[in-house]
This record gives structure tokens, C-alpha cells and sequence, in this order.
């Protein structure tokens, strides 16, 4: 199982002291972020697209090709590409150019967003959603096999012939589809035999067991190979030296953040009992000492029939810059070896 960090380069208050960081501090401190991880030897790090005043990641390859000329090891992606607000050409350009920077260590993760500020924004219909993104994601793949793309297509003036450069180191450039809890976009990857990155913010994690489920029955019949049809997670998480001192620094910015969320989509304010009921054996969020989160990325695993990735979403809540750093030394010097040791004992037995 590879095990990463998704970041949303949030630059929101601290809600205990009140002081929020400026944007060219937060990009200073994501980037050593980035460089840590690496170091540690965690397996990948994420960044987001959101066209938000709290978030910095409109422009999300600039910031992954800041971190390629800094890293030598860590994959590099993102976490979600909206495709459906974007040019599939420019995309592909745009992380190709990272592989070539990165030596071949870029991925696209594409999907539809959570957010709608977008759409207007690139002047899109709300009411095209899923049409934008099932045509999008077709170019796309397109682009990626075809070095001269003959396509048309509802959304977008076609192409005829043009070639698409720069080409990627990789072949094929890795695309993953990133999904919410829709059926159909389950199904859809799974047809295209597409790798699935699932994100799982609240409820319990195993109640998308038959989602996936959904999406591997998809791609057999479709003809894909079961080890074509690989499984991410990503979910919030944090991770310190106790499961105490976790829970207390993770608390304040989570509640603060979903409950300003809350505001815009009528949820009630987060609480403390929410919180941890959810950070409970079963829940969504993943937040303790290594031991508590070994434990619980390898329940995880067996309650989802099986994962290759988990990646921990920590920028939700705003904390001071050497706790994320210990929490990123954590997961690749405790977390991620034991996590990798129990499972090769698993699969020797």
C-alpha cells in the first residue's frame, strides 16, 4: 500500500490564536511540506484545484513543479484536476511538462470537484456536470495514446488532426479517477479500466465496499485484468507522537473549517462528539499515534477488499508548521514501514 499526503494549500486562520499565514508564507511552508515528505519516504503527495479565497491551488501542476525541482523520489499528482472546468489539452500539456520535470514521477487524478465556483468562473453550465466531465475525461485518454488527436465532441470545438506536445516520460502518463459516492462514476472508471482514488470525508469507511465492488465488476466485464483495477482512499487525517495530542491539535481547525462549509450547504455545526465518533474504528477519519492509524489503514484494507494507496488530507484543519512536519515524519519513518510489514506478512501467509 502506497501512503501520501493531499494538500488544498489552505491558508485559513488558526482558530485558537486568529493569525492566518500569507499566502507566500503558506507556499513556503507547503513546499518544505513536500520536500519532508520526500525524504521520509512517503510514496506521493497530492495538491488540489480550488478557485476559493481560503485555498492557493488554483494552479495546481505550478506547485507540484515547484516540488519536482526540490524532490527526487515522491509521486507527484493531483488531487483533484476539475477536468470538467478544464481543458483536457492544456491538462495533459501542463503535467506532461511536470513528468518531464519530475523524470517521470507525475499522475493526474481527475475529477469533478466538489466545489461549483469553477463553472462559472470558465463560463460552464452547472447543469452540464457529469456530461462535461464524461466527455472531457474521453479527450483526454485521448490525448494521452495519441500524439495526433482526431475528436470531436459537444463541449468543445473539435480537433482534427493537431498534434499535442510536449509527451510525458511515462507511457502512458498514469490517470486515476477521483469519485465521491455516485454510482455511476464507479462504473464508468471501472469500464474504462481506469485506477479509482475514492474520497471518504464522513460516514463510515465501509459502506463504499459495494461501490467498489461496483467498480471492479465494471472493468471485469469490460475485460480488464484484476490488477488493472486498483483502489485508492483518501480521507482526513492527522497523525502525532499520542492519539490524545492528535485528537486535541486536529479538533479546533476541523470543526472550524466543515462548520464554515456547513454554513454554505446547511449543515449543522460540526461537534466534538461527531468528531469523535468518526475517528472511531469504523469512521472516516484517521487520526492517532502510528500504532492507531497502522491499525486502522489495514482495517481499511480488509473492510474494502484490498487497496493500493491511502492519502491523508491534513490541511483541513490550520496548525502550526512543525507539528504537520512531525506528523509527515510519523507516517514515512512509523506508519508506513509498519503498515508495509504487516501486509507482506499477510501475503506470506
Amino acid at each position: 500500500m502506497e501512503i501520501g499526503i493531499d494538500s488544498f494549500a489552505a491558508a485559513i486562520a488558526d482558530p485558537l490564536t486568529g493569525v492566518t499565514p500569507t499566502p507566500v508564507e503558506r507556499m513556503a511552508t507547503l513546499l518544505a511540506e513536500m520536500e519532508l515528505a520526500d525524504k521520509v519516504g512517503l510514496d506521493l503527495f497530492g495538491i488540489g484545484e480550488h478557485h476559493r479565497a481560503e485555498f492557493l491551488d488554483s494552479a495546481p501542476a505550478i506547485i507540484l513543479a515547484a516540488a519536482a525541482a526540490r524532490t527526487t523520489q515522491i509521486r507527484l499528482t493531483s488531487a483533484v484536476t476539475v477536468l470538467s472546468a478544464a481543458d483536457p489539452v492544456r491538462v495533459f500539456q501542463e503535467f506532461a511538462t511536470l513528468d518531464l520535470i519530475s523524470k517521470g514521477r507525475a499522475e493526474i487524478v481527475a475529477g469533478r470537484g466538489s466545489f461549483i465556483e469553477s463553472y462559472p468562473l470558465f463560463g460552464l453550465q452547472l447543469d452540464d456536470y457529469d456530461s462535461l466531465f464524461a466527455e472531457k475525461l474521453q479527450l483526454l485518454l485521448t490525448i494521452r495514446d495519441n500524439p495526433r488527436v482526431h475528436w470531436s465532441g459537444r463541449h468543445r470545438p473539435p480537433l482534427t488532426g493537431q498534434s499535442i506536445f510536449p509527451r510525458p516520460l511515462q507511457n502512458p502518463l498514469p490517470i486515476w479517477v477521483g469519485v465521491g459516492g455516485t454510482p455511476a462514476s464507479f462504473v464508468r472508471a471501472g469500464t474504462l479500466g481506469l485506477p479509482l482514488m475514492v474520497a471518504i470525508i464522513g460516514g463510515e469507511h465501509r459502506r463504499f465496499r459495494p461501490l467498489i465492488d461496483l467498480y471492479r465488476d465494471a472493468g471485469a466485464r469490460a475485460g480488464h485484468a484484476p490488477e488493472q483495477l486498483t483502489v485508492g482512499v483518501h480521507s482526513i487525517g492527522f497523525v502525532a507522537d499520542t492519539t490524545e495530542q492528535a485528537a486535541e491539535d486536529f479538533y479546533p481547525g476541523y470543526a472550524h473549517t466543515f462548520t464554515e462549509i456547513g454554513k454554505e450547504r446547511g449543515w449543522a455545526p460540526t461537534t466534538r462528539a461527531q468528531f469523535d465518533a468518526l475517528r472511531g474504528p469504523t469512521g472516516a477519519l484517521v487520526i492517532g499515534d502510528a500504532d492507531t492509524v497502522t491499525t486502522k489503514l489495514l482495517r481499511i484494507n480488509q473492510d474494502l477488499g484490498g487497496i493500493s494507496r491511502f492519502t491523508f488530507q491534513m490541511g483541513v484543519s490550520t496548525l502550526p508548521h512543525q507539528k504537520m512536519l512531525r506528523a509527515i515524519e510519523i507516517l514515512g519513518w512509523q506508519v508506513r514501514p509498519q503498515v508495509q510489514a504487516a501486509l507482506h506478512t499477510d501475503a506470506a501467509r
